[in-house]
């Protein structure tokens, strides 16, 4: 049982929901990302998502691009980032997920890449444009890891391909809010909860919501039908706030902290 599974396991019998922070690794630079997560984890954040910078993705909204390029600028690669997970794991124990599009995966090579990250601390992978039909030999490795693969549904997700989904999916299952890219809304599908539902009907693993959810309101509304919120662009809009303010970390975990007691 890994970090992931672990966590849910805890949270399940103190009847509490998971709040996940994501933040792009090496934005502003890779020594703030390691300061930042071990701030978190102090902070009431359950798991952390760490975004690998992609040239072109497929499912960022403009502020996780804006963040990707920065940490791009930065020279920020997958090797570096799991240099980075090792230095925290020198100093927490907090589940770590890393968040990629398949080309550095695939760059890497599948194999040396899941063995490399469960080596270096990694929990588990979430992989937005690798469905899981084509996803059978990162599946294979990463079970034989003990890594979790992370996969999506959404509200155009029909019934029989939910299914597949679930069944495939280890760690958690990522509910996608809505139909579109990641980033802050003002307000959230009325549909979150009966999709939800319907997803639970199928399986026992947690089911968390992202994309589009920013304020404490919404993480509050959210974790009442799902087992874990995930935020990600309102963190990083707080993160561009900060930079190149001496309190950064301190400010943008003091805002965290706020969303994570909402659950």
């Amino acid at each position: 049982m890994n970090r992931i599974d672990k966590k849910f396991k805890e949270l399940k019998e103190r009847k509490k929901k998971a709040f996940i922070a994501f933040i792009t690794a090496g934005d502003p630079n890779l020594k703030v990302t390691e300061q930042l997560v071990l701030a978190f984890e102090a902070s009431g954040v359950d798991i952390v998502e760490l975004g690998v910078p992609f040239s072109d993705p497929l499912a960022d909204g403009p502020v996780i691009q804006a963040s990707s390029q920065r940490a791009l600028k930065q020279e920020v690669n997958l090797r570096k980032i799991l240099d980075c997970v090792k230095r925290i794991r020198g100093k927490s124990q907090i589940p770590l997920a890393l968040m990629t599009y398949y080309n550095p995966v695939f760059h890497y090579g599948e194999d040396q890449f899941v063995a490399d990250a469960r080596e270096a601390g990694v929990d588990g992978v979430i992989i937005p444009d690798l469905p899981p039909e084509e996803s059978k030999n990162l599946i294979k490795g990463a079970k034989a890891q003990d890594l979790s693969t992370v996969f999506f549904i959404s509200p155009t997700t029909t019934p029989e391909r939910m299914k597949r989904v679930v069944n495939l999916s280890t760690g958690f299952i990522y509910y996608v809010s809505l139909t579109g890219v990641t980033g802050a809304r003002n307000q959230l599908s009325p549909s979150i909860t009966r999709q939800v539902e319907a997803a639970r009907k199928l399986t026992d693993k947690p089911i968390c919501v992202g994309f589009g959810v920013s304020s404490a309101e919404q993480v509050s509304s959210v974790s009442k039908s799902a087992d874990g919120v995930i935020v990600g662009s309102a963190i990083i809009n707080a993160i561009v706030r900060n930079t190149g303010k001496r309190d950064l970390v301190k400010n943008v975990s003091r805002f965290v902290a706020r969303l994570a007691c909402a659950v």
